[in-house]
């Protein structure tokens, strides 16, 4: 049976000046775009039109522009940093003023953080998620004292390694992104 790739957004939780989260999201993206079975939507919220909206929401309570990209996708990477045992205040604005468009899509994580490497970040968005009707994975991709595990060159020292959480978390995102995707086409869900 074939199947039309999934659109998968990779969502760029951090929005700091000299953030950490290019080189990390940089090695994701090659990694993914290695998959003839994904479509990738890059939703970095430090774009100069998604950084205004989360500013906007604050007063108005919309994001449409956000909202309508993450409703055309079938799943979701989010690329996280743990900021002082939680994850990003732009990224918990951009998650809870995007409602129904999470429904019924599945979410996976790339964490990067200190002794943590991120973990507890992932552990509180699980929980967020629940609460939009999003499915998490099981699998993470996790850099524990993440600067000192990629090179000069944005590569990860123990690429291997890497590349293998990676596909784990990735083959996961295909068989809950088609199973929903196929899921919602048949029936509607209104959780």
């Amino acid at each position: 049976m074939s199947h039309a790739p999934l659109k998968i957004g990779v969502l760029i939780g951090s929005v700091r000046p000299g953030r950490f989260a290019d080189k990390v999201s940089r090695w994701f993206l090659s990694e993914i775009g290695q998959r003839d079975d994904m479509e990738t939507h890059v939703i970095d919220l430090s774009e100069p039109v998604l950084a205004d909206e989360l500013k906007l929401t604050l007063e108005q309570s919309d994001a449409p522009t956000l909202a309508r990209r993450i409703g055309g996708l079938d799943g979701f990477v989010v690329i996280t940093p743990e900021y002082n045992h939680g994850y990003p205040a732009a990224l918990k604005l951009a998650v809870d003023y995007v409602y129904r468009e999470w429904r019924a899509k599945p979410v996976g994580f790339v964490s990067y953080g200190g002794m943590a490497g991120g973990q507890r970040a992932v552990e509180q968005l699980r929980q967020v998620f629940a609460e939009m009707h999003a499915v998490t994975l099981r699998d993470t991709v996790s850099f524990h004292m993440a600067w000192e595990r990629f090179d000069d060159d944005g590569r990860p020292h123990d690429e291997d390694g890497s590349a293998k959480a990676a596909a784990v978390l990735l083959d996961q995102l295909a068989w809950w992104g088609l199973t929903l995707r196929e899921g919602r086409a048949l029936r509607s869900y209104d959780g």
